[in-house]
């Protein structure tokens, strides 16, 4: 292997056997030959299914994955059905006189979604501890019983004030969830994989969004039964759906890839051989998800050392920039209908087609971004997708051409979502586990606070056609795109940096380098051997 290639996916420079010696272990894996395998902490939960000379045969794998698919994610995406039924069914009510019967303005309900996204933020790193101390398994289910509670009792509102109350208190038992559900899955998948079952995550936020709307538009003509409004069934019925999937979750989940058995779930999901194979694979992949446990405490000091590393401040701004082009035009896709004169039954189900526009563009992205290896250009069309389309919007004269606004504000929603890319991207540069779930909550602020932002874009002085609030979406799209080329090459500029230092370094050298793993825990994505992806 020359000094050039790279060993992992994840991007660990190695040595071959005949360089390494007695310190590295070379191993044949299917199609795979990996070179330096480095032995987990003791602390590991998966330390005693460690072996370096186990194989396995590529349809072992796949089988192995499919398994995974079927046990963990279908029930992620679950919760995250979940997650989304209460977090959109605020959209829906809004075109069942929601507003006018809270005695509301939209700067009102701006208002709220604010406060409920700053509570979401105040609530992220608490909860990324508390899940590092309690696990995944306890935390996360709670978390979806306390917020379906409260999405519940909205139906009970009548006032300004119980609607801030009720956006605050859902906020602050949603924040923290998304990050924490993706480090979750990154225990039982390689970094290869993580981009695709992302973007099935998300996939499941808009699958939530077309069932949610084809719910509300059947759940809003209860208007009048029992004197209440649609939305109270609306925000009844989701409540109580989302409380028996947080319930089933509580007897559910596993507690790690080693420890699957549960109430509901008495016998392990792998045997031994699987279990073997799982985190073999894992540790073949990334190492440095085997240097703590998965409940390993985070420190102050921790959040600090992740928050001083220069490689992620520029993913961290493309966190808070990029979404907001396309945000407002979603949000307020069914109210903008509702005004252009659609019926409310209308303007729910034309709220459909943007969601399942979105899911077949997001996946397609990930699966090339995965295929090619690269993340910079499949993100960057998502924003080009985009811009040209909110300049026609801008454009668009005022008054009718209804289905023509329709169409270019379903065709900016539905644009090609790289939230997914963008994670793995964060996950594969943040080297060890701990980090790794400091960076994914930190991107995830402030993704929350770029939602505050675009919250306040389209104000009531500037509707229904928000021409002011559009000419903003465009500088931030643009600005967004000489983010995404800054980035990447600053992580081109850094790999180089490394690459010259590891090539003036003798064989001796690298090999003594690779075998301190004091050092490499202390250096984590800094290291000469590691090299950042973009």
């Amino acid at each position: 292997m020359s000094d050039a290639e790279l060993g992992y996916k994840g991007s660990i420079k190695t040595q071959t056997a005949e360089d390494t010696q007695s310190s590295k272990v070379s191993i044949e894996v299917g199609q795979e030959h990996l070179a330096g395998v480095i032995a987990p902490h003791e602390s590991y939960e998966g330390y005693h299914r460690f072996d370096p000379t186990a194989s396995w045969t590529p349809q072992e794998e796949r089988k192995l994955v499919m398994k995974t698919d079927l046990m963990l994610m279908t029930w992620i995406c679950v919760m995250f059905f979940g997650l989304q039924l209460d977090r959109g069914n605020l959209s829906n009510a809004l075109t069942d006189n929601f507003l006018e019967d809270l005695g509301m303005t939209t700067d009102d309900y701006n208002n709220g979604s604010t406060i409920q996204l700053i509570c979401f933020l105040a609530a992220e790193f608490p909860v990324q501890l508390l899940i590092k101390r309690y696990g995944f398994k306890r935390v996360l289910p709670i978390m979806m019983l306390c917020w379906s509670l409260v999405s519940w009792t909205q139906a009970w509102m009548t006032s300004r004030a119980g609607y801030y109350i009720t956006r605050a208190l859902i906020g602050a038992f949603e924040g923290g969830f998304i990050p924490g559900t993706i480090l979750f899955a990154t225990y039982f998948y390689k970094t290869k994989e993580l981009s695709v079952r992302l973007s099935f995550f998300w996939s499941t936020l808009n699958v939530a969004r077309i069932i949610s709307s084809l719910l509300a538009a059947g759940i809003l003509e209860m208007r009048g039964v029992q004197g209440k409004s649609g939305w109270f069934w609306l925000f009844l019925i989701d409540g109580l759906l989302t409380f028996v999937i947080g319930l089933i979750s509580v007897f559910y989940l596993p507690s790690s890839p080693t420890n699957t058995k549960s109430v509901l779930c008495p016998r392990p999901w792998y045997t031994e051989r699987e279990e073997v194979i799982m985190i073999n694979r894992l540790l073949r992949d990334d190492p440095s998800k085997g240097l703590t446990h998965i409940n390993s405490h985070a420190t102050m000091r921790d959040i600090l050392e992740a928050w001083r590393d220069p490689s992620m401040w520029g993913l961290y701004l493309i966190g808070l920039i990029a979404y907001i082009p396309q945000s407002p035009v979603s949000s307020y896709l069914s109210l903008t209908l509702k005004r252009l004169g659609f019926s409310t039954f209308d303007a729910n189900m034309l709220s459909i087609p943007y969601a399942a526009l979105q899911i077949i563009l997001m996946l397609a992205l990930s699966k090339s971004s995965d295929y090619f290896g690269e993340r910079t250009f499949h993100c960057f069309f998502g924003e080009i997708w985009a811009l040209p389309l909110l300049a026609v919007l801008l454009t668009m004269p005022a008054g009718g051409r209804d289905w023509a606004r329709f169409t270019i504000s379903t065709l900016i929603s539905g644009y090609p979502y790289f939230h997914p890319i963008v994670s793995a991207w964060i996950s594969e540069n943040s080297f060890d586990v701990k980090k790794r779930a400091i960076t994914a909550a930190t991107y995830n602020v402030v993704v929350q606070v770029g939602s505050v932002i675009s919250s306040q874009i389209y104000r009531t002085s500037d509707q229904p056609y928000y021409y002011t609030g559009n000419k903003v979406l465009i500088s931030i799209c643009v600005l967004t795109l000489f983010v995404f080329i800054g980035q990447r090459e600053w992580l081109r500029h850094l790999n180089r940096q490394k690459e010259r230092k590891w090539n003036a370094m003798t064989t001796e050298e690298r090999v003594l380098y690779q075998s301190d793993q004091a050092a490499r825990d202390k250096e984590g994505n800094q290291r000469l051997d590691f090299r950042f992806k973009y």
